[in-house]
């Protein structure tokens, strides 16, 4: 019996039953790929472990009547405080913030100077992550009532008032040779030594000789 006719009718079908064998390159590909795709699962890891802000004080969008005296960020690892750029601004646009950050365990502080209007202020942070990379975001909150700042500057300065004269205090001197009205005394005094000189005139020339 010829090979190829035994071999047919040892594989029912025929041909069409047979095995197509993979091609060398389409094999590599396919042991390659899962390879690829754990080196990029394990490259995305880092990515995803990334410092995030967990909570802050004031909290997002809160309301607040009474202005803070500082704000806190809580990130879900340790930042270096030393590293931290946070600004806090007001409606005016100034920046509030009065010191540097610190804290440890991923807390971060920072002091506040007396707010001012009211109005939204926005916290702006900017941090450096463990693994080096820098995370940034805003957190605003609004003030209902105007902080010290504003209330400071909306009250008029007080003005000293002259203290109320005693009545049982002495009247000041006249200066010397004022009448006390405001007419000099010497031409009333020049008129007395004429009148005088005069008088002594006349009575030496009736004075007989």
């Amino acid at each position: 019996m010829n090979p190829v006719t035994a071999r047919n009718r040892a594989a029912p079908g025929g041909d069409s039953s047979r095995v197509t064998p993979v091609p060398p390159p389409v094999r590599r590909v396919a042991l390659a790929l899962p390879v690829v795709l754990l080196a990029l699962l394990l490259g995305a890891v880092p990515a995803w472990a990334h410092t995030e802000l967990e909570s802050s004080t004031p909290a997002a969008d809160s309301e607040l009547a009474q202005a803070p005296t500082e704000i806190t960020l809580t990130f879900s690892e340790n930042v270096p405080p030393d590293t931290a750029e946070i600004t806090v601004r007001g409606p005016d646009g100034t920046d509030h913030v009065a010191g540097p950050a610190t804290g440890d365990t991923g807390t971060l502080t920072v002091p506040l100077q007396p707010l001012g209007p009211a109005g939204v202020y926005t916290v702006e942070y900017r941090v450096v992550s463990d693994d080096g990379h820098p995370v940034s975001g805003t957190v605003p909150f609004t003030l209902t009532q105007p902080g010290p700042a504003a209330a400071a500057a909306s009250t008029p300065p007080a003005t000293s008032a002259a203290p109320p004269a005693d009545p049982a205090a002495p009247a000041p001197a006249a200066a010397a040779g004022d009448t006390g009205d405001g007419a000099p005394v010497w031409p009333w005094v020049l008129l007395a030594v004429v009148v005088l000189g005069g008088g002594v005139a006349v009575a030496l020339r009736r004075r007989p000789g």
